[in-house]
């Protein structure tokens, strides 16, 4: 396969531009109303200008779909949804002509219960060998009709669901962190590690150049499934972030090594402890972990800025780049987000009916970009944020499929709402997502004509505009992607810093314009400027003059 042209560095990861892509909704090329890879092969050119140096997948294999294909049910082929298998390795192959690679999703801590271990599991006796893969356990009390502890599922409710028999007859229960059609897997057992060592090398030997690792903190558990108590020590949860985990990322290192030194493995990795964190970033365990902590950030400045040093502090202990990360497929979307009121993110206060000004938050949307992508590390792109895509809040209920919200009885409003297929052109839905006029699978607003990739292309002022300004920016300055930088004196409400000794950031975060740095130019900014001042929830990248720096 040919070497991806402006990404021949064998540590690409630590500088990339990488492009979310949510198979489903990304682009149709059978008009059945659900994305697919033909749509995303397509589109490469469209990519390519944008210019992002990777492209990582949310999983593309056999799932029944019970949370939007993070229920894995074969890891060696293609959902027939989406394509085959060959198409895939064309698709690889094709991004790579593109001088773009491509990232997989593997989801380590829980299979689909659709997966032919899990339906031999079901088939067979309680202590059987085939049991033994997951996290099978008779019932508390007299009848066993009890959960055997009070673990919740990350999606609510409880954490177990019972078997039963083909005729009824109810027995064991079994691990599910996530829904009841997400079992459990046993990390303990040779045959789970063994498997995922093969998916790996399965793939790398398929081009991949990295491969995402889901909930990467959870696989490991307490094998006496203790109650989780109040307080607990580092390490000492029964199932976030236990120390077995360290070696099960050494031995997946040493397969993405064995591969030439150019694959990445990126875990995804909620942690509060910095400490903790670091530990899974260190030289032979995973290269990069996504930032959560400034995903989930208010915008505010000092709050902003206290992350940025946190992240840069954290990985400069263990030689890692950060990561920077405004959304995902899980998030609500930022132009949105950053309408509201508490502009940080929490599933917790996820709710209908929070009001936004859609005005302000796309210009802080703006903003935020610019501000992130001139960070030093890696940056994300979840799928629409290039073109401003608002959350689609009024989704009918009948169409809803995250099973958050099903799970939450409807007080979770979900992540279907950042998951709506991509406009790409015309003035009424599908917006050329596909060919004809199929329903999407998710319903598209009526009112997104202005926001499509064509509409955009055409228009300099444009959220795609400044995206395609910006990644230009920062794949050609010397000083962009990872490296030093250094803050800047600036007034309370402002971020200020310059990298290398020509590139300076500036984001004004407070109500009013306020005086930029000198500088030689401009390089792009989010918003025009007031009389040669950047306004309000605005944010500019400079050339200094040489002796400013």
């Amino acid at each position: 396969m040919a070497d991806p042209a402006g990404a021949r560095e064998s540590d690409w990861w630590r500088s990339a531009a990488i492009y979310q892509v949510y198979p489903r909704s990304f682009a149709d090329a059978d008009g059945d109303g659900t994305g697919d890879l033909a749509g995303v092969r397509a589109r490469l050119p469209y990519l390519r200008d944008l210019g992002v140096d990777a492209i990582w997948f949310t999983p593309w294999y056999p799932s029944p779909m019970a949370d939007g294909g993070y229920d894995v049910a074969d890891y060696r082929a293609i959902d027939p949804t989406f394509g085959t298998l060959d198409e895939a390795e064309r698709l690889i192959a094709d991004a790579l002509d593109f001088g773009i690679r491509t990232i997989i999703d593997v989801v380590p801590n829980h299979i689909s219960d659709a997966h032919e271990w899990f339906q031999a599991a079901l088939a067979a006796e309680p202590g059987s060998p085939e049991r033994e893969r997951f996290w099978f356990r008779p019932g508390r009390g007299e009848d066993g009709g009890e959960a055997p502890n009070s673990w919740t599922s990350e999606f609510g409710g409880p954490a177990w669901s019972r078997a039963h028999r083909p005729d009824g007859t109810p027995e064991e229960w079994y691990l599910h962190l996530f829904s009841a059609e997400q079992p459990d897997l046993n990390w303990g057992h040779p045959d789970v590690r063994q498997e995922y060592e093969d998916v790996l090398r399965f793939w790398f030997d398929r081009g991949v150049s990295g491969v995402r690792i889901d909930s990467a903190a959870l696989l490991a558990k307490d094998a006496a499934l203790p109650e989780v108590p109040e307080v607990h020590g580092p390490g000492a949860h029964p199932y976030v972030d236990r120390d077995e985990l360290q070696e099960i990322y050494r031995s997946w290192r040493k397969i993405a090594e064995s591969y030439g030194g150019d694959r990445a493995l990126i875990g995804e990795i909620w942690l509060p402890d910095t400490e903790r964190f670091a530990r899974y970033l260190q030289p032979d365990v995973l290269h990069t972990a996504f930032n959560f902590d400034y995903m989930t950030a208010p915008w505010h400045a000092d709050r902003l800025r206290s992350s940025i040093d946190t992240t840069l502090d954290m990985h400069a202990k263990v030689g890692a780049p950060a990561t920077w990360v405004l959304s995902n497929h899980d998030v609500t979307r930022p132009v949105t987000r950053y309408g509201r009121e508490d502009t940080a993110f929490a599933f917790a206060t996820k709710r209908f009916g929070t009001p936004t000004d859609l005005a302000l938050g796309r210009r802080r949307a703006r903003a935020a970009a610019l501000l992130a992508m001139a960070l030093p590390g890696s940056y994300y792109i979840f799928q629409g944020e290039e073109l401003g895509l608002p959350e689609v809040e009024d989704i009918p209920h009948e169409r809803r499929q995250d099973p958050m919200y099903a799970r939450s009885e409807g007080v979770d409003p979900g992540r279907d709402g950042c998951r709506v297929p991509l406009p790409w052109s015309g003035d009424h839905p599908p917006y050329g997502f596909g060919p004809g006029s199929a329903d999407t699978w998710l319903p598209q607003p009526e009112d997104w004509a202005g926001l499509t990739a064509e509409a955009q292309s055409a228009d300099p002022a444009s959220m795609l505009s400044l995206y395609r300004v910006a990644l230009l920016v920062r794949r050609t300055h010397p000083d962009l992607g990872d490296g030093p930088m250094a803050w800047l004196e600036s007034r309370p409400g402002v971020l200020a810093f310059t990298r290398g000794d020509s590139f300076a950031c500036v984001a004004n975060l407070t109500g009013a314009p306020v005086d930029l740095p000198a500088n030689d130019q401009i390089w792009v900014a989010s918003a025009a400027l007031e009389g040669g001042r950047l306004p309000a929830d605005a944010t500019a990248w400079l050339r200094l003059p040489p002796t400013t720096a």
